[in-house]
């Protein structure tokens, strides 16, 4: 692999992508493009009545945060929960090599961490009207594993971010180490 490098963060809600994302983005050099930071700024100017409405705002969230990358002349770092129904196409058209880094936790990690940050992100995540079969189900709690390598990382526990970083880095054969 020689072309820009894209590092794709994934995993269901409350893995711990949020976490690790902004990490590698900084000891990568790389522009991190978080799905949840252009939400946020979007729910800034739109109203979000209902769920309905957030995950409207959440596509097209997903939308911008890929052109964005696309458009960017170095790569990047994504984070998202993306749906592996649609995701594996979205992401083989980025203009490089992309590598995704799935957060994998228990469900009853990721659902205590759910329900510890619920209440502090914008009003319009609704968090408190999330239903578990739309936190954890088969769309979103795999990798989405399309034509590139997945580095799984145990997100229940410290992660060990050199050994993530020498697996990504190993993944993107040409890349400066």
């Amino acid at each position: 692999m020689v072309g820009k490098p894209y590092v794709v963060v994934t995993g269901p809600p409350a893995s711990g992508k949020s976490t690790l994302a902004p990490v590698l983005a900084r000891a990568l050099d790389l522009p991190l493009v978080a799905k949840d930071t252009i939400k946020d700024a979007l729910m800034g100017e739109l109203a979000v009545p209902d769920i309905d409405a957030s995950q409207q705002l959440g596509r097209a969230a997903v939308a911008v945060m890929l052109a964005v990358a696309a458009d960017s002349p170095v790569g990047a770092v994504l984070e998202s929960n993306f749906f592996r129904s649609s995701a594996v196409a979205r992401l083989a058209a980025l203009p490089g090599d992309v590598v995704e880094v799935f957060c994998r936790c228990d469900r009853a990690v990721a659902a205590t961490r759910f329900a510890a940050r619920a209440g502090t992100r914008a009003a319009g995540h609704l968090d408190h009207e999330r239903r578990p079969e739309e936190l954890w189900n088969d769309e979103i709690s795999e990798p989405v594993a399309g034509p590139w390598p997945v580095i799984e990382v145990d997100t229940g526990w410290a992660v060990d971010v050199a050994a993530v970083l020498a697996a990504v880095r190993a993944a993107m054969i040409g890349w400066p180490t």
